[in-house]
């Protein structure tokens, strides 16, 4: 099943500068992908049409099915697709964890019983259990993006769209996060879309889109995409730092072979090595 798609989309803002034009693309449910570009490629502007934070679009948008440009519709599309931003004390509306996680189905008229149900599910795949009672400010950076994360959960999304959600962590906590999105994603059939400047992250992705100046420009499986380099240069971004060093140790007249991960890269290396 089709959970997103966007057919011939162009977004202005009201001072008729152009985010994006004519964007054409389809993603999958159960997928995992990333949107990767400069900032104000358009990406940030595509996850927010998708869920439906941003509006006044031309062309076709498609959430699991339901049109997107018919104001009828929005409630239905924000149940489907679920947004955690950048900076979780941003996203946060109370004092204690479990306030903060019950909100979203509150908003939704979900009953009593069933909201109790989504914060013990939230707060369980996220491992915040016993932070349940705890205050939010005095959470750490890392517990505080996991509570966003279970927030958006407990709304019971298809749609996981995760914005920079990484970005203030430091490389623990980045890992922790997406261990745990990559988990939801085959536990819940969740569908995720990462937004993000950490090539990494996108390596276990199913595909990747490259953003520039509103358009994509390239669209593919990692391996695909970060084999076209120009393509890379063009959106102003670098390539994955297992991908660079192969690279460099090429240059040296060390053939590493096209790799996308440390792993890869040592287990290259070893192989090589043991045949001399």
């Amino acid at each position: 099943m089709t959970a997103v798609e966007f057919k011939n989309v162009s977004f202005s803002y009201q001072n008729g500068k152009q985010i994006l034009k004519n964007l054409n693309f389809s993603i999958e449910e159960g997928q995992e992908v990333a949107f990767i570009g400069r900032n104000g490629s358009g990406k940030s502007t595509t996850a927010k049409l998708i869920n439906c934070l941003l509006s006044a679009f031309s062309g076709e948008i498609l959430v699991y099915g339901v049109d997107a440009s018919d104001k009828k519709n929005v409630f239905e599309i924000r149940k489907t697709a679920g947004m955690d931003f950048q900076n979780p004390d941003n996203q946060s509306v109370a004092t204690i964890v479990e306030d903060d996680v019950a909100f979203g189905p509150e908003n939704l008229g979900v009953e009593r019983e069933e909201i109790a149900k989504r914060i013990d599910f939230a707060l369980k795949v996220t491992e915040m259990e016993e932070f349940r009672n705890k205050t939010f400010s005095r959470l750490s950076g890392g517990q505080k993006q996991r509570i966003a994360i279970a927030s958006v959960l407990a709304i019971k999304p298809k749609i996981l769209i995760m914005d920079e959600a990484t970005s203030m962590l430091d490389p623990k906590g980045r890992n922790e996060i997406t261990d745990i999105v990559e988990k939801l994603r085959k536990e819940e059939n969740l569908t995720v879309i990462l937004i993000t400047h950490y090539m990494e992250e996108t390596i276990n992705c199913d595909k990747v889109f490259v953003f520039n100046d509103g358009e994509i420009i390239k669209s593919g499986t990692p391996r695909e995409v970060f084999a076209d380099e120009e393509a890379i240069k063009k959106a102003g971004l670098t390539l994955p730092r297992a991908t660079i060093i192969a690279k460099k140790l090429k240059e040296k007249g060390i053939d590493a072979g096209e790799v996308l991960t440390e792993k890869e890269l040592e287990g290259n290396l070893c192989r090589l090595f043991a045949k001399t």
